[in-house]
């Protein structure tokens, strides 16, 4: 196989547009429709169905993606290595990431990512819903949550507890829970995400089921009604370490129950040939999330 041929694919497969492909690469379209030609002959499969007006990946197509995705990183990262003239980072980091993680903790460390790395581009998705990671050829994805997709690569950046936290002018009012059973004298507020509050208490972990005072679909929303005192919320401590730094919240340890611990995992496609552009990043994540708890 031509590695050229297969940047052409992957190419084509991000425009879906045969004459656009053929603008991006600097080619006539006839130039491109004849070295994909080439590449399925190659490979003895369709990897495209063409019409008129636009072409879209077969299920062979999409099953090749991210293998020809690894075959040109690591035809990039042979040429790096043996260059002394090329350095950093290049070529297009495509992650996605929840909108409260990528506010506070990715977008600001950009600018200077960017800045050492000049020829690096960056298609960031914030977002809470899960996302396709292969199929829509994404370098890195971040998530909290439990991991339930087998076929990726898990990588842990940083434990993140759920903790509950007042601000300290609720806690001057109403006092703070001491144990659990008093958070049914309490206000709480929710995430519309999580159905219960989550503990571990002797090693077991026990759900907390209680009515709501107040609930909304962002973290976002409970963190500053938390913070304007209308109650108590449990929150992972990414969601709330700035606020603890500046006293605005206040965490609330429980004498019966710890902390359920959640953590912080970057999903990737491979674990093969990981671009520079991708190590670079996690590197840089991974530092801005040392302040969390161990």
């Amino acid at each position: 196989m031509n590695v050229k041929h297969i940047e052409l694919f992957i190419v084509l497969a991000e425009t879906c547009n045969l004459s656009r492909a053929a603008r991006r690469l600097g080619m006539s379209a006839m130039t491109v429709s004849r070295h994909l030609a080439q590449l399925e002959k190659d490979l003895g499969v369709r990897l495209f169905q063409r019409t008129t007006r636009a072409v879209s990946l077969t299920s062979e197509g999409e099953e090749f993606l991210p293998y020809a995705r690894t075959i040109t990183e690591a035809e990039q990262s042979a040429r790096v290595m043996f260059n002394n003239e090329i350095a950093g980072a290049s070529g297009l980091l495509k992650m996605s990431a929840p909108s409260g993680i990528g506010r506070r903790n990715i977008l600001p460390l950009l600018p200077e990512l960017m800045k050492k790395n000049p020829k690096l581009k960056i298609d960031l998705n914030l977002s809470d819903d899960v996302v396709d990671i292969i199929g829509q050829g994404y370098d890195v994805a971040i998530r909290v949550a439990p991991l339930k997709d087998s076929n990726l690569i898990a990588h842990k950046l940083s434990n993140n507890p759920r903790i509950l936290c007042a601000s300290p002018e609720y806690i001057s009012q109403y006092g703070q829970p001491v144990i659990l059973a008093d958070l049914s004298d309490h206000w709480c507020l929710k995430t519309a995400m999580v159905a219960q509050w989550t503990f571990i208490q002797n090693t077991a972990t026990i759900n907390y089921v209680f009515d709501p005072r107040f609930t909304c679909n962002s973290v976002e929303g409970v963190r500053s009604m938390c913070k304007a005192g209308a109650g108590i919320a449990q929150l992972t401590k990414v969601d709330v370490e700035q606020e603890l730094a500046k006293g605005e919240l206040i965490e609330i340890p429980l004498k019966d129950a710890e902390p359920h611990m959640l953590a912080i995992w970057a999903l990737l496609p491979t674990k093969r040939y990981l671009p520079c552009r991708v190590t670079l990043f996690l590197e840089a994540l991974k530092v801005s999330l040392s302040g969390l708890s161990s």
